[in-house]
This record gives C-alpha cells, structure tokens and sequence, in this order.
C-alpha cells in the first residue's frame, strides 16, 4: 500500500481491496473492526503501516504497491508465472523481492520464441485494460521472414488474413528492407490472435524467421537491453489509459 500514513478506517480498508468504503463503514458500525486489539468506531483513523488492524478477526493485508513493468523479453522465455517443466519464465528476470508477495503476471502474451516488449502487471484491472481488444491498444513488431514476398501477398497480409475460417483485421505494414533470402516488415496490430503473425506468414509462404515486439501502444522497447527490466513511469500510465 505503500507509505499511506494515518487514514480513515474505510479508507485504509478499501485500499486494501476487501471491500468498497460504504461497506467497510457497514463493518465499523457492527463492531467487526479492531486495531491494535481496541473496538474502532466509524471515523477512527489508523496506520496501516504501524498499526494492527484486524476485519473479523482477520489481519488486514494490504495491497501491493501497483506495478507495471516493461520487460525485453528474450527468445526461449516463457510468457507464464510458472512451468511445471521448469523451463525458463520472464518472471525469472526479475530481482526476488519483485518475484515473491507482489502477484506480478504477463499482460497478454509472446510465444516462446518471439521476443521484445512484454508488459508485467500485479493489477486486474490494469491487465485488463491493456489486454483488451476495445481499448485499441496497438502492437509494433519487426518481422524477418523468409524470401522476398511479391506485392500481392504484402497486400493480402495488410489486409487481413483469414485464420481458421475468421477475419483478421487489417495490418499496419511497411516494408523495412530486403537481402536476397530474406525480408524486414514492420507490423502494426490491434489484435493478437494465438501466434497469428507466425500463421499469417506460414500462409502466405515466407515463414518467420525472427520476430520482436517494438512497442505496445506508445511505450517502446528503446535501448532496453534484450532480458533487462523497467518500471513505466507515471507518464507512460497515463498514456496507456490506466491509473497507478
């Protein structure tokens, strides 16, 4: 919760997330609240940082301070909390004290061997937001494929590929550059689809050969070195629609 200092009691108690603060003042007036052992009436204040404060009987516990973190996610990482298989996981890039306690989790996902920006979220809500497809947050990728896709399949992929029987909506694409195997694109996209750009391309007959997320919305990977890790700033919470 943070450095929160003396409050009211429906305050801390709604900032704790156990309840609404119309409903932690119901509690206060049926005597179910104590703290630090002594019956709290309404307008008690309290510090949860110091203060014991027991909810029938039950020790408050506070929140996690929000967290949103912007990592590169290398290849061979998984998107996931944990594997029972004990392969590698993007929660491993962290530092312990962020791992333990703070109920961090992916925002949507990266298949194992894609890699680049992936954002880590301990908010619901805040996943939510940003993993939702009506909120329009757009997705930039750099994509080598194999081959040098002639126009007309460029044009089919910008418009839309069809996966398993359902449109897909239409692609951002510009062409980046060329060697004589292989072709540079850059993707901008307002869906996600299970590894969709991997189907899209097999389709069209150039497959993926590397494929890294540059931005989500208008946050971007920068110099972020490929396995390292970053808080957003305020601003960058702002931008994404979304309240620390």
């Amino acid at each position: 919760m943070g450095a929160m200092g003396v409050e009211r009691l429906q305050k801390v108690m709604a900032a704790a997330g156990i309840c609404s603060r119309r409903q932690a003042e119901t509690l206060l007036r049926q005597g179910l609240v104590r703290v630090n052992g002594a019956l709290a009436m309404l307008g008690d204040r309290a510090d949860p940082a110091s203060d014991l404060i027991t909810v029938r009987g039950q020790a408050l516990v506070a929140r996690p301070e929000p967290l949103l973190l912007l990592v590169n996610k290398p290849p061979g990482v998984l998107c996931s909390c944990r594997d029972p298989r004990g392969r590698p996981t993007v929660l491993e890039l962290l530092p312990a004290e962020l791992r333990r306690g703070r109920g961090l989790h992916p925002v949507g996902r990266l298949d194992a061997d894609s890699r680049g920006a992936l954002l880590l979220s301990n908010r619901g809500d805040v996943t939510l937001r940003l993993s939702h497809p009506r909120y329009g947050h757009r997705k930039t990728y750099r994509v080598w494929v194999e081959g040098r896709p002639a126009a007309q399949a460029l044009e089919r992929w910008a418009a839309g590929v069809p996966l398993n029987g359902q449109a897909s909506q239409p692609v951002g694409l510009k062409l980046i550059g060329q060697t004589s195997q292989a072709t540079e694109l850059e993707l901008v996209m307002a869906e996600g689809r299970n590894r969709q750009i991997r189907r899209t391309a097999a389709i069209l007959g150039h497959p993926v050969l590397d494929l890294k997320r540059w931005a989500i919305g208008s946050v971007r990977l920068g110099d972020l070195p490929e396995g390292r890790w970053r808080r957003l700033d305020p601003q960058e919470w702002q931008v994404l629609n979304c309240q620390p």
